[in-house]
């Protein structure tokens, strides 16, 4: 049998039988414009000649710049520096109050917000796995808009106004999961970091007093619609790995080797979490050598995938500009030796 990209991570994410593993590679906006260049491609055309199964939609919103172009505001109010290739936040906007009620909140009931996600589900015409992108979901939306060092202390000294301030988060993600759902997207997806290298970032305690029953009524909407729900979270987050599966979560990303162990994932879980990621953009895609990238691709799917399902591989991250085209070479060439696998 020969699957659409769209079928083909459905089943994979439930743990059916599939005819090849699901693949997808992130980019950043430089790596994007280097690979275009390296493939002789247009850079539409990229996410067809590196074989992306997923399709990520945005909301439709006009670019806001400051600071001479040095800042660029996404739809909440938060400056991120434009020189950086990943997330660096130059401006919160409620790093100077607590005043809730005097902030201009984005309206997520506003005409025309899901206009570009609209038109490409329409475009895409079933063929891929069409997500709505809530990136910064919750926690890292409320210390976005706080700032990271407040936000902390906050949820220390403040407990009533981060539950103000997550709460009127939560709402406004609601009603826009509500509208990407009757637009038709196949799942949800989610980012949210609760992990550094070696730890949370905050107590699990923590953890589930403020994030968890807010995060299950994220999910909710998708489960009650037999959606599956994807979610980023960085870090080693291992302790709260069963609140996540508890509340609704089917697959878990980055599967960042240097912080997961994978045999662990596998061991703990079974089936009732899947995956997505597992080859590391922090060691072997940067520094590694190209046989280093093909083993390193190879090991993730034998361990996280040793029926042939439960996994979208992927690049742990989104590559940036420091990965040498060997490497993505490489690493295409192993993907495409495990498709070629009986």
């Amino acid at each position: 049998m020969t699957l659409t990209p769209k079928e083909r991570v459905r089943r994979s994410l439930s743990y059916e039988p599939v005819d090849r593993l699901p693949t997808q590679i992130g980019y950043t906006a430089a790596e994007g414009k280097r690979l275009a260049s390296h493939f002789g491609v247009a850079l539409a055309d990229l996410p067809a000649r590196l074989d992306n199964h997923l399709v990520r939609v945005d909301l439709t919103v006009p670019p806001r710049f400051g600071e001479e172009g040095a800042v660029k505001y996404d739809w909440w109010g938060v400056g991120f520096d434009t020189h950086e290739e990943g997330y660096f936040i130059r401006v919160s906007p409620l790093a100077e109050t607590k005043d809730l009620d005097a902030f201009a909140w984005p309206d997520p009931t506003a005409p025309g917000l899901l206009a570009d996600a609209v038109r490409a589900i329409a475009a895409d015409d079933g063929q891929h796995f069409v997500v709505p992108n809530f990136g910064f979901a919750l926690f890292e939306r409320a210390w976005s808009l706080r700032s990271f060092v407040l936000f902390f202390q906050d949820m220390v000294t403040d407990p009533a106004f981060v539950d103000d301030l997550l709460d009127r988060i939560t709402e406004i993600q609601l009603a826009l999961i509500h509208r990407y759902i009757a637009a038709g997207v196949d799942g949800g997806y989610f980012g949210d970091d609760y992990g550094a290298q070696d730890n949370m970032l905050f107590s699990p305690k923590m953890w589930r007093r403020y994030i968890k029953p807010r995060l299950a009524r994220l999910f909710a909407p998708f489960r009650a619609a037999g959606l599956p729900v994807l979610m980023h979270s960085d870090g080693k987050i291992e302790a709260i790995l069963p609140d996540l599966v508890e509340i609704g979560l089917t697959a878990y990303n980055p599967v960042q080797p240097e912080v997961s162990d994978h045999a662990w994932l596998r061991r703990t879980f079974g089936t009732r979490l899947a995956y997505y990621g597992g080859v590391s953009t922090q060691t072997v895609l940067p520094f590694g050598t190209p046989d280093e990238v093909k083993a390193a691709v190879a090991a993730c799917a034998r361990t996280l995938a040793p029926d042939g399902t439960g996994l979208l591989i992927a690049p742990s991250h989104r590559m940036m500009s420091d990965i040498p085209n060997a490497n993505v070479e490489a690493l295409l060439e192993a993907l495409a030796a495990l498709e070629a696998q009986p």
